[in-house]
């Protein structure tokens, strides 16, 4: 370890003296050591006497880094050395952080901070490159000295882990929320009165309990509450139907069926409620068959809670399905062959054995279905009508002829509580028990088909919700083969030449189609925020399962924030936050991909918990016995076994990324116009040919994506014996 923190001791201090340390636009060749410390005439200065000349604060964190490259040398007991570089880079960490906060564009960034220092002539922007790397190789001496203590296990890798995935949270996620949310404490003028938070939620139009009397329309809150409850109990039912059809039964179509289960996580939200329209709309084809044959006026039920529902049971079932997938497949044969052995009926071996043991996925992905559902917008916004929600409330308030973030703040704050019940209520579901099936001992045991009564509840309810799917998605898709949807059905390709239109000339091919910037750029990002979406929610994941360190539980709820707040206000408090230093990306494509990975994260957070449950801890004790370090159990132990999860964080990063809107309807810029917001502006002009012609080559490619993530991912080994499953031959 001490060579470790010489090291990174070494990096900070070069990456300091070499790199900007503002985000300048000169470049490496500017000549501007430590991002204007010093100029080129000053090369030749002393260092105090640079500092009293320019960006004195700036001096603790670079004397920190020293500090700790002298106690990487030092020939001094572990512990001590631990506790020394703990301390000093912890302290280089606050100082950096309280330069980089007090200090912005105008001076100090506080009445307190000029009363107690004086004005301030000089500025500070945005952190570049040098100061990046710096605040790393601060962090990361400060976890090699925790772990040179003792903490973490004195494991080095766990440590850095720890700090790593924490302070990345903390950055992009609990700091923009928090930002955003102390609107909802303020007043017009940005002064601090914690009474208009009271005064804000105490609305009637936010708790009014008059529908069940039939005199008016409950508050926005309890209808919020209701629909997530339907969701989440909706979206876990037919994500664990399709779960077991596909891997406890010999359905013919498993494959088909399993790709129309994933069908709408590939689709822009707002391409099922136009479908559902299209269907049971006032003017849609089930209300004109119904008026021709039976002279039903048409009606318009679709729009309300029912209709919401609907769309959101499509929008989040493959969510649960991905959720569940792993948990259905890591059910121990063994222990289902032993409760047979005891002369228990099929029925009662599901009911007493396997589906316990499903128990933290169905947790899980009731859990991620009922914020999912909370933080939705772009559904009730669609098909809502009169039925409003937390979500669309804030909407309005953002975008608003109001304009009031206080308003906002405090429904999403409130939303917050609703997502931090809900995640109390899962672990006491969970509890403390264990659901480990998947060990290192032999586990040949035949999988046990399903009881016919559970067979046949799952292909009720999944054989015509995937019909539907095919209907539903059947009517969509012939929107971008016609001219116009209602008024003329003449078959026409104009809208995809349109958007995909490709000319040949004495240079080479010209993208001319009007959608191609968008589809590149939409690519790009994506392919760059899956991985890095997928790493981090299952590193999370291994941490807050495999290890026992303080503020645990504080941390897996923090995974969670940024998925219980509405994309809305993800995106204006991302504005809010990163517009200004000392970290200021708005604008540019690293603001996107951070959004994309931290929205996302999430699901393959609650995911690899799920799967990780069902991993006896003997595998890594094991491991560890052949002196196999953390990460080496990581990755060739605990990874392989995490393939299910895997691929299920993979295509939700992507495929979300590809398909989001409200979190970064804010964040895009002409120079990195995305396909969603594209296709939104198709839709406000009307054209909606063109919009579903792009949704739907947006669908074949991630269709594609997800085939390419299953066969590079590849399936989990359990040594099991095969089985013939019995089950339905359709």
């Amino acid at each position: 370890m001490s060579r470790t923190a010489l090291a990174w001791s070494v990096a900070g201090l070069l990456a300091a003296m070499l790199l900007p340390w503002y985000a300048l636009q000169e470049g490496l060749d500017s000549g501007a050591w430590l991002g204007g410390l010093w100029s080129s005439e000053d090369y030749g200065s002393g260092f105090a006497e640079v500092l009293a000349q320019g960006k004195w604060w700036l001096s603790p964190a670079l004397l920190a880094l020293m500090g700790c490259f002298g106690l990487s040398l030092l020939p001094i007991p572990r512990e001590r050395r631990g506790t020394c570089l703990a301390f000093v880079a912890g302290a280089g960490v606050v100082l950096f952080a309280a330069q980089a906060w007090g200090i912005g564009l105008r001076g100090w960034t506080a009445g307190w901070l000029t009363a107690l220092f004086g004005e301030m002539e000089s500025r500070q922007v945005g952190i570049g490159a040098g100061a990046a790397v710096a605040l790393i190789a601060l962090l990361s001496l400060l976890s090699i000295g925790l772990a040179l203590r003792g903490a973490f296990g004195g494991d080095a890798f766990v440590a850095g882990a720890v700090t790593a995935v924490a302070t990345s949270i903390l950055l992009f996620t609990a700091w923009p929320i928090l930002r955003i949310l102390l609107q909802a404490f303020q007043n017009g003028d940005g002064a601090f009165e914690p009474a208009l938070v009271i005064e804000r939620l105490s609305a009637a139009k936010i708790w009014s309990l008059r529908c069940l009397s039939g005199s008016g329309r409950c508050g926005v809150a309890w209808n919020t509450l209701f629909l997530a409850v339907a969701c989440g109990a909706g979206t876990t039912a037919l994500g664990l139907a399709f779960a077991l059809i596909v891997t406890r039964t010999s359905f013919r179509f498993k494959k088909t069926l399993r790709v129309l289960t994933v069908l709408p996580i590939v689709t822009p939200p707002f391409v099922i409620g136009l479908a559902l329209i299209l269907i049971f709309g006032r003017s849609g084809l089930v209300n004109q068959l119904l008026e021709w044959s039976l002279g039903v006026p048409p009606t318009r039920w679709i729009y309300g809670f029912q209709g919401v529902l609907l769309a959101q049971l499509f929008a989040f079932t493959p969510v649960a399905f991905l959720v569940l997938i792993g948990v259905v497949e890591g059910v121990s044969p063994t222990l289902e062959e032993a409760s047979q052995t005891l002369r228990a009926d099929a029925w009662t071996t599901f009911a007493t054995v396997s589906l316990p043991l499903m128990r933290p996925g169905l947790a899980n992905a009731f859990l991620v279905g009922f914020i999912e559902s909370i933080a939705d917008f772009g559904n009730p916004i669609v098909l809502g009508g009169d039925y409003g929600v937390l979500s669309t409330e804030i909407y309005f308030a953002v975008v608003g002829a109001q304009l009031d973030y206080g308003h906002a703040a405090a429904l999403a704050l409130l939303l917050l509580v609703l997502a931090l019940g809900a995640f109390f209520l899962q672990r006491r579901v969970v509890g403390g028990r264990s659901y480990a099936t998947i060990s290192g001992k032999g586990d040949a045991g035949l999988p046990v088909p399903l009881p016919k009564g559970a067979r046949r509840w799952a292909l009720s309810v999944a054989l015509p919700w995937a019909t539907f799917t095919v209907l539903l998605y059947g009517f969509a898709f012939m929107g971008g083969l016609v001219k116009v949807w209602g008024r003329d059905y003449t078959p026409t390709l104009d809208h995809y030449i349109k958007a995909f239109a490709i000319e040949r000339s004495a240079s080479g091919l010209i993208w001319s189609g009007a959608a191609w910037n968008s589809f590149w750029t939409t690519v790009t990002l994506a392919a760059i925020a899956a991985p890095l979406t997928a790493l981090l929610g299952l590193l999370a994941a291994w941490l807050l399962v495999r290890q026992r360190f303080v503020g645990r539980a504080a941390l897996e709820f923090a995974t969670m924030l940024s998925f219980a707040v509405p994309g809305t206000v993800i995106g204006v408090a991302y504005v809010f936050a990163f517009n200004i230093p000392p970290i200021e990306i708005t604008g540019t494509a690293l603001i996107i991909v951070i959004c994309f990975v931290f929205r996302n994260m999430p699901v393959g957070v609650r995911a690899g918990i799920a799967a990780m449950s069902q991993i006896d801890r003997s595998l890594d004790e094991a491991s560890a016995t052949l002196r196999g370090r953390a990460p080496q159990t990581l990755i060739h132990v605990v990874l392989p076994l995490l393939r299910p999860a895997m691929v299920g964080a993979l295509v939700y990063g992507f495929v979300r990324a590809v398909t989001t809107v409200s979190a970064v309807v804010f964040l895009v810029t002409a120079e990195y116009e995305l396909a969603t917001t594209y296709i939104i502006l198709r839709v406000i002009n009307g054209d909606y040919g063109l919009a579903i012609a792009y949704s739907s080559a947006l669908i074949a490619l991630m269709l594609a994506a997800i085939l390419l993530i299953q066969l590079a991912v590849g399936d989990r080994r359990l040594g099991r014996r095969a089985a013939q499953l019995q089950g339905s031959r359709a």
